[in-house]
């Protein structure tokens, strides 16, 4: 049972004045009906997520982060809801269980999610030889602050929904399982 009340059965989905980017489609989740609970909050997350969709990441590249930061925090809904979105982009269980251990086979990415694993699990300090491995890797200013962004918005998400219990509506996957149950 969620902590926190829905305020209604139906998602308010405008914002108040124009956004500044064109947001992607909304998903009707009980995250969001949970978030609605503010909508300055609600605007904030859709205004963010809108913004870092026209990013360097791919959507793929997205999903495999949110993964990897999901399973660092223990977040429940969180693997539940990105194991869900990253099957619908195509990925494989073999990828997402790696990107849930900070792993990619493909050196970019892999780069970009063991960056990822190190600011959640060192919150931030980084050595210089962690961060010098992204400029061996390619990664631009650009790209690393967008990573660090989209690292922040995923923390967020993990941690709201853990505070508020979010009831999953999503198929069932355990921290550290490889598939939903």
């Amino acid at each position: 049972m969620a902590r926190i009340a829905s305020v209604s059965s139906g998602l308010d989905r405008t914002a108040s004045g124009q956004p500044a980017v064109q947001l992607p489609p909304v998903p009707d989740c009980n995250f969001l009906h949970l978030l609605a609970n503010s909508p300055a909050a609600l605007n904030a997350y859709l205004a963010s997520t809108g913004a870092l969709s026209q990013g360097q990441l791919t959507p793929q590249q997205r999903e495999l982060l949110a993964l990897a930061i999901a399973e660092i925090n223990g977040a429940r809904y969180c693997l539940f809801a990105h194991y869900a979105a990253a099957r619908k982009l195509g990925l494989d269980d073999k990828e997402i269980r790696a990107a849930r251990r900070a792993i990619s086979v493909d050196p970019r990415t892999h780069a970009i999610l063991r960056f990822a694993q190190a600011v959640a699990l060192q919150r931030g300090e980084l050595s210089d030889a962690d961060f010098q491995s992204l400029r061996h890797a390619g990664l631009s200013d650009a790209l690393i602050t967008e990573i660090i962004s989209h690292i922040a918005l995923n923390i967020f998400t993990n941690y709201f929904n853990s505070v508020a219990r979010t009831d999953i509506d999503f198929p069932l996957l355990k921290p550290g399982a490889d598939a939903p149950a």
